[in-house]
C-alpha cells in the first residue's frame, strides 16, 4: 500500500510507522486515520514482524492529536476505522509489543496513541496532556483510561481536569514514561531497547504481553493467574517449538536461533 501521510519500514523483525505530517506537528486527519489502520493491520498479521516502533517526523511534535482545522473546514468529526483512534488505541488483541519514541509534543489524541503503547521513550524537550476540556472536547480515545491505569486516579485527574502540560521528566516521575533520554540520544535508545526486547523469544513476548493486559482485568492476582493458562498467546507460546528451543541453547551454551514457532 502507498500512504501519503505515514511511512513504513520493516527491518529486522521492527516495523516502524512514522506520523508523517511535520507541517502541522503530525496532526491526525482523516486519511492518516485510514493509512494508520492500514498499517497496524499489516503490522500484527505479519509472522515475521515480531516488534513495532512508533515515532512523529519533524523537530516539533509525536502527534499534536486530531486536526482541528481539518474537521472545522470539513464541518465534520473524523470517522475512526476499525481499530479505533489512529487505528491502535481500541486494538486491544494486538499482543506484539509497541514503542513509542517520542520527541517534542505528544498532546491529545498523540498521547493516547503514546499510551497505547506498550514503551515510551521519551525525550527531555518533550511534553505531554491531554487539553480536549480547553477546546470543548472530551478525551474519549483511551487516554483518561490508559493515564488512570497507568499513574493512579488523583495523578491522572489532575492532568484531565485541567487540561495541564507536563515535561517528560514529571512523566518518568509519575511512571508512564519508561525511559529519558536527551534528543540526539533517541535512535540510540531506540535502538538498544529494541534490540533487547529482540533477544527474546517472540512467541514468549506476545505471551507475556498478553498475560499481563488480560490479568489486569481479573478481579483477583488468584484469578489472574488460574486464567493464563486459557489465553491464546499463552497456549501458542506453550506448544512452539521456541519454547524447546530455549532449554536448548542454554543447556548447549549457545545463542537461541528463534522462529516464531
Amino acid at each position: 500500500m502507498t500512504y501519503e501521510f505515514i511511512t513504513v519500514t520493516k527491518a529486522d523483525h521492527v516495523t516502524r510507522i512514522t506520523l508523517n505530517r511535520p507541517a502541522v506537528m503530525n496532526a491526525i486527519n482523516q486519511q492518516m486515520h485510514d493509512e494508520l489502520q492500514a498499517a497496524f493491520d499489516d503490522f500484527a498479521s505479519d509472522d515475521a514482524q515480531y516488534l513495532g516502533v512508533v515515532s512523529g517526523a519533524g523537530e516539533r511534535a509525536f502527534s499534536a492529536g486530531s486536526d482541528l482545522k481539518s474537521i472545522a473546514a470539513q464541518g465534520k468529526m473524523h470517522v475512526y476505522p476499525r481499530s479505533g483512534y489512529a487505528g491502535l488505541i481500541e486494538r486491544f488483541d494486538l499482543d506484539k509489543p509497541l514503542i513509542a519514541a517520542v520527541d517534542g509534543v505528544a498532546v491529545g489524541g498523540g498521547f493516547e496513541v503514546a499510551l497505547a503503547c506498550d514503551i515510551i521513550i521519551a525525550t527531555r524537550r518533550s511534553r505531554f496532556g491531554l487539553p480536549e476540556p480547553l477546546v470543548g472536547a472530551v478525551a474519549l480515545g483511551g487516554g483518561m483510561h490508559r493515564l488512570a491505569r497507568q499513574v493512579g486516579l488523583k495523578q491522572a485527574m489532575g492532568m484531565i481536569l485541567t487540561g495541564d502540560m507536563i515535561g517528560a521528566e514529571e512523566g518518568y516521575r509519575l511512571g508512564f514514561v519508561t525511559d529519558l533520554v536527551d534528543h540526539d540520544e533517541l535512535d540510540d535508545s531506540v535502538a538498544s531497547w529494541c534490540q533487547r526486547i529482540l533477544r527474546c523469544a517472540p512467541l514468549s513476548i506476545r505471551a507475556s504481553k498478553q498475560t499481563v493486559m488480560r490479568g489486569l482485568d481479573e478481579t483477583s492476582l488468584e484469578r489472574a493467574m488460574a486464567a493464563q493458562p486459557k489465553y491464546p498467546a499463552f497456549k501458542t507460546w506453550n506448544e512452539s517449538s521456541d519454547r524447546i528451543e530455549g532449554a536448548a541453547a542454554f543447556a548447549e551454551k549457545r545463542a537461541p536461533d528463534w522462529k516464531g514457532r
